[in-house]
């Protein structure tokens, strides 16, 4: 199959008249099979919504949706889509293992309720209620009934919202796994680090549009810029900055001043060997360190670009 997702003039519109929200305007999206997408976004992008059209939750005001070949309702009723979803879905008074099994009853044919424990890493806590566990360890529930399926797409809403580091270290862990098997893997988050971990695509949403798309780290590099960090002398602060302002390939200067009038530039720049040059040389800067860009950085200045052309 070309497409596990294919989205065209996908558009959902809330309301009517001048109250009237678009939470998703226009979006034209391809998912290939295996492929693992990150729809990044800040809340309020338009990414829940979209993936929800996607699970059949909600119908699009325009557009079309084809998940797998065929309708979302239908690709889901086939168990061939499953989906972690951010709260619900989950009864506080059964154990892990009693939900497993009460949600695997049915499926025709489900997978094992031991492997999808083992496989979410909740195979120790079978016999605990629900209620008794973290928010992190009720999202590796719904991860591990989503498997119950077996199905070919993973659809993910914001997975880690409610987990803490270690937790989501853990859960991400088990997802590589997943996609490892050759699983297609839909997230959506609004963390950076995510998308930069462990998207091999990201798909950036802002104000219900695609605002870029392609291969994580060539959408870092369309910041088209790289940030240098060098220390230096007080005498130096000043003269620095003013010199590092004039430069056309400079975006900013922020200066941190040490308690000895000392100071840390960080700099903004499209010519960071230039400015590498100028800092370490003519101005007697040191203790220099030079970082690619970001998806923060892309994704701000991308977004800027958006809201400037509105």
């Amino acid at each position: 199959m070309e497409h596990c997702i294919r989205l065209r003039g996908l558009t959902k519109v809330y309301g009517s008249g001048p109250s009237a929200k678009r939470a998703v305007d226009g979006i034209d999206l391809d998912v290939r099979p295996g492929e693992i997408v990150a729809l990044l976004g800040p809340n309020g992008a338009g990414k829940t919504t979209t993936i929800d059209i996607i699970l059949g939750f909600i119908a699009p005001t325009a557009g079309e949706v084809s998940v797998l070949g065929r309708t979302p309702r239908q690709a889901v009723a086939d168990g061939r889509v499953s989906a972690v979803l951010q709260t619900g879905g989950l009864l506080r008074d059964l154990t892990v293992g009693e939900t497993v099994d009460l949600i695997a009853s049915t499926y025709p044919a489900p997978t094992p309720a031991h492997d999808v424990l083992r496989r979410a890493g909740l195979d120790g806590l079978a016999e605990r209620k629900v209620q008794a566990c973290s928010g992190g360890e009720q999202q590796r529930l719904r991860f591990a009934l989503a498997l119950l399926a077996d199905p070919e797409l993973l659809l993910l809403d914001e997975p880690t919202a409610a987990m803490d580091v270690e937790a989501r270290r853990t859960f991400w862990a088990a997802m590589a796994a997943e996609a490892d098997a050759g699983r297609t893997i839909v997230f959506a988050t609004h963390y950076l680090q995510e998308a930069e971990d462990f998207a091999r695509r990201t798909v950036l949403i802002a104000g219900g549009r695609i605002v870029a798309d392609g291969l994580t780290d060539e959408i870092r590099r369309q910041s088209s810029g790289r940030t240098v960090r060098a220390r230096v002398a007080a005498e130096r602060v000043g003269p620095t900055t003013a010199m590092l302002d004039a430069r056309a390939d400079v975006r900013s200067v922020e200066v941190d001043v040490d308690v000895d009038g000392g100071g840390r530039l960080v700099v903004e720049t499209a010519d960071s060997d230039a400015v590498a040059r100028l800092l370490l040389g003519e101005l007697g800067g040191w203790d220099l360190e030079i970082e690619p860009a970001s998806l923060e950085h892309a994704f701000v200045r991308l977004t800027s670009n958006l809201e400037s052309a509105s």
